[in-house]
């Protein structure tokens, strides 16, 4: 019977991530991950295909659209999907491959199989009708999250996909429904779009993009109409008719009213993911789980059973592989007896669409929620000189600062690259910066990040270039 000191169930970013923190703190760690490539849904069928084909569809709509204006003159493009998908899978393998090196380089055990906790210090993992008992100090569970279903609507992965089947469609369908206006909802929306289908996007709330800014989502709404999406906001999808050989979604006012159907090639539903706890045996372990089926954790990631950690998708917060990383560095850190430690007001979000969209901290609508006094700077893209001689002048930058401190509760941005931009305003916010500190820092000229640097001269009332 093998003893280690940490035994991980799950590869995905944060299960990876804390098996090399714990290995290179000196334990000896060994990760249980049940399907054939380690790296979990983000690397194989999340983030990591997603952004292939976000950049790929880019490129193949910037041919089309965009190289005659800037003076380049090529045919017209013509759509090679195979060879598209076959660019997707290598940057999947290349990533897959990434992993599995770490874990040779740092030592960490990979055992196949499913893996269930039989209770403190005890993980049985099963493959293929066999199974062997390992014993362990401390394990973390970090199993990630599933789909989450619509009642009454089956997902077959070739018509009615999620966001898996989305992912390695054989080819653009001509009408494309997507049911759910969140991030992975516009992002394969945008892949698709780009491709050639017609998009409709379907949400049960009256805005996009739920718990981001709203002035941000209304505005963001505005660019992607004008890219030719259409959006039912306020609406619910309560059936998929799929005998014939179109589908027919039949589609009612959230608030009640009459139904209406529609026409559409492939559905996708993207209404979120929920917690993957199955077979890990956790009741029987006593492990207890909220009302949302999440694991439930103490500060310091603990669950109700002794030895043993969750983190990640599977307990409360955001689900974002950044996130589930920065855990499992914690709890790898807490494990070896060091102050393990996440700024969960410091955690960025970014929609990989085109133009991007990126916060981090508060909304003003939070802001306003708590009663704090808050002062507001934005610039326009518009205004920023890169972006005009890039003719890529969609969005802007705002920032909300405390009227009293001048300390940055939250940063929002839309325009091109503005994933990467928001990290000066993550640097910032976890030094206590304040707007004053982020106007008063030069930034190279000419850049998209001069724009931030001008939301936080805005602050004061005292933008330059506006």
């Amino acid at each position: 019977m093998a003893t280690y000191d940490l035994v991980v169930i799950g590869t995905g970013p944060g299960g990876y991530v804390c098996a090399v923190r714990a290995s290179q703190l000196g334990m000896k760690v060994a990760v249980v991950e049940k399907n054939a490539s380690l790296g979990g849904t983000c690397l194989n069928v999340g983030c990591m295909p997603s952004k292939a084909l976000l950049h790929a569809s880019e490129m193949f709509e910037e041919a089309a659209h965009s190289f005659a204006k800037m003076g380049v003159s090529v045919s017209a493009p013509k759509l090679d999907l195979p060879a598209m998908m076959n660019f997707k899978q290598q940057g999947i393998d290349g990533n897959v491959k990434g992993v599995e090196f770490l874990m040779k380089k740092n030592k960490i055990d990979v055992l196949k199989g499913s893996g269930k906790i039989l209770g403190t210090g005890k993980v049985e993992v099963s493959a293929d009708g066999k199974s062997q008992v390992i014993e362990t100090k401390n394990i973390v569970i970090a199993t990630g999250s599933d789909i989450a279903r619509l009642k009454g609507i089956e997902i077959d992965e070739k018509r009615i996909v999620s966001s898996t089947g989305a992912l390695s469609l054989e080819k653009a369908p001509g009408r494309l429904l997507v049911i759910g206006a969140g991030v992975i909802g516009l992002e394969l929306g945008s892949v698709w779009r780009r491709l050639g289908s017609e998009v409709m996007v379907v949400e049960f709330l009256d805005r996009i993009l739920p718990g981001m800014d709203g002035e941000v989502a209304r505005q963001f709404q505005r660019i992607l109409e004008k890219q030719g999406f259409a959006f039912k906001l306020g609406s619910k999808v309560t059936g998929v008719e799929s005998n014939g050989k179109a589908l027919l979604a039949k589609i009612e006012p959230a608030a009640g009213g009459a139904a209406e159907t529609i026409e559409a090639d492939v559905v996708l539903v993207c209404i979120g993911r929920v917690p993957y706890t199955d077979g890990l045996g956790l009741k029987e372990a006593g492990v207890a789980l909220d009302n949302r089926g999440r694991v439930q954790i103490d500060a310091h990631f603990a669950t109700t059973l002794k030895g043993v950690y969750a983190i990640g998708d599977v307990v409360a917060g955001p689900m974002l592989a950044h996130k589930a990383e920065d855990e499992g560095v914690a709890v790898a850190e807490i494990l070896a007896g060091q102050a393990g430690h996440v700024n969960y007001d410091v955690i960025p979000g970014v929609v990989y669409t085109t133009p991007e969209v990126s916060s981090v901290g508060k909304t003003e609508e939070e802001l306003k929620q708590a009663g704090v006094a808050y002062t507001v700077g934005k610039f326009p893209f518009t205004a920023n000189g890169r972006s005009k001689v890039n003719q890529t002048t969609d969005g802007f930058v705002k920032i909300l600062a405390d009227a009293k401190t001048d300390r940055v509760l939250g940063v929002h941005i839309v325009g091109r690259e503005a994933g990467e931009m928001i990290h000066e305003a993550c640097v910032l916010m976890e030094f206590g910066g304040s707007a004053e500190d982020l106007a008063r820092t030069c930034h190279a000229h000419p850049t998209r990040s001069e724009a931030v640097k001008e939301a936080a001269l805005a602050v004061g009332k005292r933008a330059i270039h506006m």
